[in-house]
């Protein structure tokens, strides 16, 4: 150790060995400042990073969990629950209507072709086209029909799943949010005292029937099952019992209100606005799915 006075090095000792200066201080001190030199330092933010994500996973698992028993009990039960919906039933309600809002487009995208098959064979089961139809075309539009099934024409006219799923989704859960918000003015017209999460989550809970039809035509599109479309349809229509049937469970306040009937058909007219302008939406991305594939010269060339 050198001393601090002088600079003579020490093997050991109390004692400068040359000036007579004390080590003993010197030593402590140089122990000490190593000490502290070298102290980890707390790390609070990477505790708390680490920390969060295990909340998020927490939240997550709590809100599927609630979500799973109040689906599960609106299929059993559907009038008990949708009666016993309140505000806190606010973030299921509207979990169903997006799942309702995206298994349509979803189920469109997967099961377009067999709509198409559909099609074709309806077009050409009418009787001024079957009636002159030869036996060699008809064995030729069955040998194209299962030629389409067996071919992935997604890959050859590019079409892109976000840009259809997403945007048609949107349009759809926009057009879900007119819908209700025309049910509760209509409601409130009627002398309904509910506030708008309240009615809501109401309205969502009637509307989980109709999204378990979705749900289950949309396993069968991924089965390549044809009979999806008729649950997509059942679907779709159930929408025009759940406005009679979500402002019939409220209770009016006074008498001098809008008759049920008069604002439940109210509601029918926004709703068959509002389902125009989807078909519309799904119209014009039929024409560029046709479009597409007129223009594809992979696709003529397997005709």
């Amino acid at each position: 150790m050198n001393c601090s006075n002088c600079g003579h090095f020490n093997d050991g000792g109390k004692f400068c060995v040359k000036c007579g200066h004390k080590l003993q201080e010197e030593a402590a001190a140089s122990q000490t400042a190593a000490a502290s030199e070298y102290q980890p330092q707390p790390q609070p933010q990477t505790a708390y990073a680490s920390q969060q994500p295990n909340e998020r996973v927490r939240q997550a698992k709590k809100v599927s969990k609630s979500f799973f028993s109040y689906f599960a009990e609106g299929i059993k039960n559907p009038t008990a629950t949708a009666h016993a919906a309140g505000e806190s039933q606010f973030v299921n309600a509207l979990i169903t209507v997006i799942l309702y809002a995206l298994s349509i487009p979803i189920m469109l995208y997967v099961g377009w072709k067999l709509l198409l098959i559909q099609f074709v064979r309806s077009m050409f089961k009418l009787p001024v086209i079957s009636a002159e139809m030869d036996p060699s075309d008809i064995e030729e539009f069955n040998m194209g029909i299962n030629f389409i099934k067996a071919t992935d024409i997604n890959s050859i006219i590019h079409f892109n799943f976000t840009d259809f799923v997403f945007k048609q989704g949107i349009l759809i859960f926009i057009g879900l949010a007119v819908i209700i918000g025309a049910t509760y003015i209509a409601a409130k017209f009627g002398k309904v005292d509910v506030s708008f999460k309240e009615f809501f989550s109401r309205f969502g809970t009637f509307l989980i029937i109709p999204t378990a039809l979705l749900l289950i035509g949309l396993v069968l599109a991924f089965l390549h099952v044809e009979y999806f479309s008729y649950f997509m349809n059942f679907g779709l229509l159930s929408i025009f019992l759940v406005v009679p049937f979500t402002i019939a469970s409220f209770k009016q306040s006074g008498t001098s209100g809008l008759d049920r009937i008069y604002s439940t058909l109210i509601v029918y007219v926004v709703i068959t606005i509002v389902l125009a302008f989807i078909a519309n939406g799904l119209g014009e991305e039929a024409k560029t799915i046709i479009t597409r594939m007129g223009n594809s010269t992979e696709l003529n060339d397997l005709f």
